[in-house]
């Protein structure tokens, strides 16, 4: 729930070191957020050194650790797709992707194969609708995807339809595979220590999107799902 005060038996909370990062990356590049980036491409999409990886939604709060965790685990090559000029200077020239660019100026199964034309091998898929089916067609042979979000059909009032090309799936042997993160905890471990790692020493980096006020919790809550954000959307709660 949303809200200033929470009170539960001390076993379901976790005391965190700040000493090196900050208290705010716990709630995510350090947190839930980082874990399901992390999971995503070393359990879910069994990410190999050398492999080309495309990640939608490269400025959000996923994305951008993922892309970064990506480059980190050994990929050759990191695409990303954001909202913006501005979200994709920000993916390449602070976040270090290889490429990215803006899914507005065209469609992505086209702009995706400027990006990568000997294709895919991991397609870290946050936005589903055009992205995923633009990801299956660029897939390489034993491809895989690992699907954490669908924003592109949250707000959608009429039914979506789903990729046209899924049959090339078979033909390229490519694994399609839902996850969430509470499936992952058994890696949590290994996560923090690397990550904390690459954050104490800046080779992994992250933003937030600050609101401040539980009262403009909604507002903040409805602008991430609307793109409104760089990395993590946070609300400030200043203490009693």
């Amino acid at each position: 729930g949303w809200r200033d005060v929470a009170v539960a038996d001390a076993h379901t909370f976790r005391k965190v070191d700040a000493s090196n990062v900050s208290l705010s990356a716990y709630l995510g590049a350090l947190g839930m957020t980082g874990l399901t980036a992390y999971a995503g491409l070393r359990s879910v999409a069994t990410l190999v050194a050398g492999e080309v990886v495309f990640v939608s939604g490269a400025a959000g709060a996923v994305g951008s650790v993922a892309g970064q965790l990506a480059k980190l685990m050994g990929a050759s090559r990191v695409i990303g797709s954001a909202g913006s000029a501005e979200k994709v200077s920000y993916v390449t020239d602070e976040l270090g992707f290889d490429v990215a660019f803006n899914y507005k100026d065209g469609p992505v199964v086209g702009q995706l194969a400027d990006a990568a034309p000997d294709g895919i091998d991991v397609y870290f898929d946050n936005v589903g609708g055009d992205h995923l089916e633009a990801a299956i067609t660029h897939l390489r042979v034993h491809g895989r995807v690992a699907m954490c979000g669908a924003i592109a059909q949250y707000n959608a009032t009429a039914p979506v339809p789903g990729p046209a090309n899924l049959p090339m799936l078979i033909g390229k042997r490519a694994l399609l595979r839902g996850f969430l993160v509470s499936d992952h905890f058994d890696v949590a471990a290994d996560f923090e220590r690397e990550v904390s790692g690459w954050l104490a020493d800046g080779s992994l980096t992250f933003r937030e999107t600050v609101v401040d006020g539980i009262e403009h919790a909604p507002d903040a809550f409805i602008g991430m799902l609307g793109g409104d954000n760089i990395g993590k959307m946070l609300v400030k709660i200043e203490p009693a």
